[in-house]
């Protein structure tokens, strides 16, 4: 079973970047939305995901038609996944994969997502840590 660990390096007002390990060796950037205060607290929803241990398993996305990890015991949030794409606006709470070479962007994000896929078991669980 993988161990995948995400720290993020950047966090912008339009989104937030990071770099997603498994097994301890680098894997690619990742982009997601910024976080978001409301009051002093994290807003549930459109930002991205609370720093954690989350539950992650390969499972059918109706919405993309393909398998992708998708992470369970997100607070407050339902049908999380890391998925390809290349922008803020491309994601509205899930994980992008991808390298970071664009300001704001990431690239080669479907090779990204394929080769994560691979690596992942559809019959076992992992864990996530977000940092």
């Amino acid at each position: 079973m993988p161990i995948l660990h995400l720290k993020r390096t950047y966090h912008g007002d339009k989104y937030t970047i990071g770099h997603l390990s498994v097994d301890g060796r680098y894997f690619c950037d990742t982009l997601e939305l910024p976080e978001k205060y409301e009051d002093g607290v994290n807003v549930p929803c459109h930002t991205c995901i609370p720093a954690g241990d989350y539950m992650l398993l390969l499972s059918w996305s109706p919405a993309f038609q393909r398998k992708l990890p998708r992470l369970f015991g997100v607070p407050g949030r339902d049908g999380i996944l890391i998925h390809r794409g290349n922008k803020p606006s491309d994601t509205s709470g899930c994980i992008l994969l991808g390298e970071n070479k664009v300001t704001g962007q990431v690239i080669n994000s479907t090779e990204k997502e394929t080769g994560l896929v691979e690596l992942l078991s559809e019959e076992q669980a992992c864990i996530i840590t977000i940092e």
